[in-house]
């Protein structure tokens, strides 16, 4: 079910599938009321009860993420168990025990609060088992000790996911799940849990099979005529690449991918044997979402460009420079690209304005390369 919604949803490029686990405590409820009453209408009086209401819980899930608002979350939770033990009058003792487990799906919001940092609420729809164990000392008398029950209920909860890089993320819940006890009684048992989610490889973005370039050059420095053995004529340096955002970054992320940057390694190269002023690396969004947050995203791309040429082409700090922009300079033309806000045909569209260009200012040849 999952793979066919997908299908039709994914070609904006910013679905995915993920796995995760989360472990932590859960909490219930005992209603030492009902169970003291219930020992009274035999003739029997209570004088204490020790309640276990606690205990080690874990869940494991998979999911996948349509777009960066909304996900379906399938997975199977235990959430451990807990007892109670009643000491009566005459000395006697009934002891309880439940064991909580089942399969859940969710439908999970998702609403980014910075660039790595997210909340995400959760509603789900769990199949359950209850597995009940009572026992009785003296006059307390148990009959069916043994008591299990399956049934359908609901879940709902909150959670934050902070993003420590493209694929991995780290997450911290809270939950409350509906659960039938075996014996005619509905509870809540509460999950509080921290965890991880692994998003496996994305989808290429659609209309950019590969980093799209346009390089402009200077004309080369030809020889002097008179000169019997000149050396071959230098490579032309380049004054400007555009680099497709789609193919240098997730969807909505500052984090350069490992397919963005064979682009600016070709033009590191291109680079070698020449001397320059500056670079100037800008970041342009498309004219799709808020003004502030267009600025933000693409200040940081552009600063995350700038480092990769720093630690990876080993540019000088002071010879780079890095700016974002919003949409106000688009590529494509004003009547070009029409549809639906946000819809999938549009943000296709709309991709060659998503881009970084870094600009060489100053260019000139190194001393060593003149005839």
């Amino acid at each position: 079910m999952l793979a066919a919604t997908s299908s039709s949803i994914s070609i904006a490029g910013d679905s995915d599938w993920y796995i995760g686990a989360n472990a932590g405590q859960s909490r219930a409820y005992i209603d030492n009321a009902r169970i003291i009453d219930g020992l009274n209408a035999v003739g029997i009086t209570t004088t204490a009860i020790r309640d276990d209401e606690r205990h080690f819980a874990y869940k494991v899930f998979g999911g996948f993420e349509f777009d960066k608002y909304f996900a379906l979350e399938a997975g199977y939770f235990d959430l451990g168990g807990f007892a109670y033990s009643a000491t009566t009058v005459p000395a006697q003792a009934l002891t309880g025990k439940i064991k909580l487990n089942g399969v859940n799906l969710d439908a999970v919001g998702k609403l980014p609060l910075t660039a790595r940092f997210s909340v995400f609420p959760r509603l789900g729809y769990t199949y359950s088992r209850a597995k009940d164990d009572f026992a009785g000392v003296g006059a307390v008398i148990v009959q069916n000790g043994e008591r299990s029950k399956r049934a359908s209920n609901y879940k709902f909860g909150v959670g934050l996911q902070y993003a420590v890089t493209e694929s991995l993320g780290l997450r911290a819940e809270a939950e409350r799940y509906r659960i039938d006890d075996a014996v005619g009684n509905q509870g809540d048992v509460d999950l509080f849990s921290a965890g991880f989610v692994y998003r496996f490889g994305r989808a290429a973005p659609p209309l950019a099979p590969a980093p799209a370039r346009s390089v402009a050059v200077e004309p080369p420095v030809l020889p002097v005529a008179e000169a019997p053995h000149t050396a071959p004529p230098p490579l032309p340096v380049p004054k400007k690449i555009s680099v497709s955002a789609d193919s240098l970054f997730a969807f909505g992320q500052d984090t350069v991918l490992l397919r963005g940057r064979q682009a600016l390694q070709d033009f590191g190269t291109e680079l070698k044997g020449a001397q320059f002023d500056l670079l100037t690396v800008t970041g342009y969004s498309d004219r799709l979402g808020s003004h502030d947050y267009n600025i933000k995203l693409s200040t940081r791309r552009a600063a995350a460009v700038k480092t990769y040429l720093m630690d990876a082409l080993g540019i000088p700090e002071k010879k780079i420079s890095s700016r974002g922009a919003d949409g106000s300079h688009p590529v494509t033309l004003p009547d070009q690209c029409k549809g639906q806000q946000r819809s999938a045909e549009l943000i296709a569209c709309l991709q060659p304005d998503r881009r970084v260009e870094v600009e060489v200012t100053g260019t000139r040849l190194e001393a060593g390369d003149q005839p």
